[in-house]
Parts: structure tokens; sequence; C-alpha cells
């Protein structure tokens, strides 16, 4: 028997969520059900992590056109909400950041005092955190916006599942920030996509080849759970490797193009170069095929390494042409004797990271509800973490399986003192996944 949310969802329920992704002209006019009303009044707004991506978000949400106010803050670190804070009033003023000492919530736990101050909140941790925060937004009927991706395990996906059913029927607006989707090139492009001027999409490739992020040292009288939270990008349960964390972008748009989900993924990854004990557990690399269930193979393909040649884009084949997108507003249609069919460059297109928040916001000023963005960003994320399973384990993983997976990463207790549930060895070295040997469900 199928899972609730299995898979092989119907293709008009694919496309009714791909309408609310690219301006929500299905739920257009639908009045909003949650805390704000439209007119003069202010939309308070909490951010919850106040790292770079969530201080990005938060500069995008006060430069929206709409009478917006920063009332209250919440991460683990204090450095962070002081860094952040700074760095807001610097742009903004006291008045747009009114968040006076005692708005500033410290610690695991300060998300839900944040979130009960406002009207609409940025979810902005590391994604291993969002499907608790997300849940505890909805729970208090706030509008949303949170960062890809949206959890880091089967369990995780699903309580974001369960939780993106109650925000519709809240009528709660949640956009997710795989902003490709608030491109303009990726909208124009999809919708010919879309409308079958390749044919049916028959295969593709994803990319995002690059030399890797950021590392933090550790420090002396660090704890284990302090250390991995200051590096949380090398850690799953954090994080979910990079296959999860940044190629889901590129993931997401080959699901869009198929308008579905693969139901299968097997590939292989490891760690080449990136292999001391400061990248933590994850890979350096993962090459995937996705299956569809048509028949039709998405490759993916992400690493973590310098020297080679980056690449951060997405291309695919149809039976009657093929596409190609990439992130800098370029894009291109041909037809299978090579003659171009569409040229874009959007030079001046608005920023998508922008776009996003205007027209959240828009929504919610004029008192509607038009986004319903998790359940897609959930089984986007899904892909890419069954991405995950297939390199770690060497086996064909396959939708269901991965998303009943009973494994959860999240340590048993959050707290400073607490240990996650991976740890190094008396070296320093952490474990990593063993193609051949690693159960990953």
């Amino acid at each position: 028997m199928k899972n609730e949310f299995s898979v092989t969802k119907d293709r008009r329920d694919f496309l009714k969520t791909s309408a609310i992704l690219t301006g929500g002209a299905l739920l257009s006019g639908i009045p909003l059900a949650g805390a704000y009303a439209s007119g003069s009044d202010t939309i308070k707004i909490a951010l919850i992590g106040c790292g770079g991506r969530g201080t990005g978000a938060a500069f995008q949400a006060l430069s929206t056109k709409y009478n917006i106010q920063l009332v209250a803050m919440a991460d683990a670190f204090s450095d962070k909400i002081d860094t952040c804070y700074k760095a807001l009033v610097g742009k903004y003023g006291a008045e747009k950041v009114n968040v006076p000492n005692d708005k500033k919530f410290v610690g695991f736990d300060g998300y839900k005092q944040a979130i009960a101050l406002a009207d609409v909140v940025l979810l902005a941790t590391p994604p291993g955190f969002r499907p608790a925060h997300f849940a505890e937004a909805v729970k208090q009927n706030k509008q949303i916006f949170m960062e890809k991706p949206v959890a880091t395990d089967s369990p995780g996906i699903r309580s974001v599942l369960a939780t993106a059913e109650e925000a519709k029927r809240k009528k709660l607006n949640v956009v997710v920030g795989l902003q490709r989707h608030y491109q303009k090139n990726y909208r124009e492009l999809m919708d010919r996509v879309h409308q079958g001027e390749i044919g049916d999409v028959i295969a593709g490739q994803v990319y995002w080849n690059s030399g890797g992020v950021w590392v933090n040292p550790r420090k002396p009288n660090e704890t284990e759970m302090e250390y991995q939270m200051r590096n949380w990008y090398y850690f799953n349960w954090l994080c979910g490797d990079h296959i999860v964390e940044q190629h889901v972008h590129n993931i997401d748009v080959a699901n869009w193009a198929k308008n579905k989900y693969p139901v299968s993924a097997y590939g292989a990854g490891g760690r080449f170069l990136r292999t001391g004990k400061d990248y933590g557990e994850i890979y350096d690399n993962h090459s995937v095929e996705f299956v569809y269930d048509d028949g039709s193979v998405i490759s993916s393909q992400c690493r973590h390494f310098t020297g080679g040649k980056n690449r951060v884009d997405e291309t695919f084949q149809g039976t009657k042409g093929k596409v190609y997108f990439d992130s800098n507003n370029r894009g291109k249609i041909w037809d299978h004797k090579g003659n171009v069919l569409v040229d874009y460059y959007g030079k001046n297109d608005a920023n998508p990271y922008q776009t996003e928040h205007d027209e959240l916001f828009a929504a919610i000023s004029a008192n509607e509800y038009k986004f319903a963005d998790a359940e897609n960003a959930a089984k986007s994320t899904m892909t890419a973490i069954m991405g995950r399973y297939a390199t770690y384990s060497g086996d064909v993983i396959k939708w269901d399986d991965a998303l009943n997976s009973q494994i959860d990463l999240m340590p048993e207790r959050l707290a400073w003192d607490a240990l996650p549930k991976v740890l190094p060895d008396a070296s320093g070295n952490y474990p990593y996944a063993i193609p051949g040997v690693t159960k990953v469900i």
C-alpha cells in the first residue's frame, strides 16, 4: 500500500502546486485566515536564525514597499543576533528594526517566544531545525517565509508534509526559498516547457559543482554540540550534506520540468579531497541518476572541491528540442536541428531573493492567500535526501522506502551539554558513510 505522501501523485495536483509556486493564480483572492488584516497597520516580522541567510532574508523583507517592522529575533548564539541586529539597524534604523534586548531570544527554544510576537516569521536556521520551527509557526497561525531545504531526514520530511497540509487548511501563506521559482528566466522558459515547446522531457542534467564553503576551526573549551552547530554544514543532522543543502535548487528544477517526482535513485559519491576532520561526515561529491515513472532519467552532479570547472545550471532534452537554464538570468531553447527558438538574457531582471519577499508581502498586505510552497519544497528536499541515501549506500533507493525511513538524525536532546548522534574518534575524525556497508533505510 502506498504511503499517503507517495510520489505517485496525480499530474493535475502537481500542476496545481506549480501554479501556486509561480504566482499563486489558483489561490488568488482567497482571504487570509492568519493574524494580519489588510490596511495601514504595520506587518510585524520575527527572524528565526540570524546567520548570513537569515540576515539576508530580513534585509529583503524590510526592503519591500510595505510597512514592515522587525520586532523579534532568535538564534542559538547571542553573537549571531548581535551581528545581524547591527547590520539591520545600520541599514534601516531603529524604527524598522524595533528589537530591544528583551525581544532577542538566545538558545534552542527562543523561537517560540519570537514567533508569538509577529505576524510573519522568517525561518532561516540550519535546516535540521526547520520541521520543528515550521510546525510551531503554523500552530501559532503565522504567515511564513522559510529557507530551503526544509529537513535533513525522512522523519523531518514527513513532519513538514503534515504541517504543510495544516498551513493550507488555515490559509497561511508559505513561501520557501527555492528562489528559481521566483526568477523571471526560469518562470518564462519553464512555462514554455510546460506548454510543450520541447515536447515531453525525456532526459536532463543538473549541476552544482563548486569549490565548497566555509570552515570554522574548533575553539578551546567548545562543547561538541557548539562545535557542530557552528560548523553545521558538515553534519547531516543540521545540513543534510551539500546534495541536500545546496544542490536541492537544481534537483527541484528537474522536478519542476518533469511536473513530478522521481520513483528511484542510484548513484555514487565519496570523500576524495575534503577528507580531514574539519569536514565532519559529509561527502565532497555526489553523482546520482533520478528515474521517473515514465522511464526518463535526470542525471545530477554536485561537488565541493577546488581545481575543477565549476558549473551551476540545468538542461533538459525533450522529444522536440532542448532547454537550458542558469541562475544568471539566462536561458535558451533549441529544436533538434539546432535552431534557437528562445535566447533569453534578462540583464536587468529583478533579484529573485527579493521577488520572493515582494510577492509574499504583497499577498499579506492585500489580505490574500496565494502561496503554498511547502509541499513541493518538502518533496524536492526528499528527492535530494533520496540521492544522499543512494550515494551513501551504493543501492538503488526507491521513493516510498526513502520517505518511510525511520532513521532520525536529530539528537535526543538539544542543549549545549548534550551529545549529537555522530561523534569524533580519539583523533578527532568523524565516521562517514561507506557504500556497500552503510544502511540508510
